[in-house]
């Protein structure tokens, strides 16, 4: 099983970025996805969360700013960012949990929002 996430880069506050996490070894239209971040001294948080119905679920301090989706006949993962703020400067990691205790995840991309 392997994620490989894309899509951070450098972004002024107000802006916007389209995260991607192409999930492979695995039915991927049959798990739920998430995306997590973690801000420098700051523990790993989830940001969204989209199950194999779609249903998605989102932290307080991103909705209505972050929108979750995937994509099963590509098996992509996003997340489209809107009015970036600098609290959400963090490393971005996609996830997938197959069962218990069995969670693997992608390699990370950074998201940089300057003021």
């Amino acid at each position: 099983v392997q994620l490989q996430a894309s899509g951070g880069g450098l972004v002024q506050a107000g802006g916007s970025l389209r995260l991607s996490c192409v999930v492979t070894g695995i039915t991927f239209s049959l798990y739920t996805v998430d995306w997590y971040r973690q801000a420098p001294g700051n523990q790993r948080e989830m940001v969204a969360q989209i199950t194999s119905g779609g249903s998605t679920s989102y932290a307080d301090s991103v909705k209505g700013r972050f929108t979750i989706s995937r994509d099963n006949a590509k098996n992509i993962l996003y997340l489209q960012m809107n009015s970036l703020q600098p609290e959400d400067t963090a490393v971005y990691y996609c996830h997938t949990q197959l069962r218990e205790r069995l969670h693997y995840w992608g390699q990370g991309t950074l998201v940089t929002v300057s003021s």
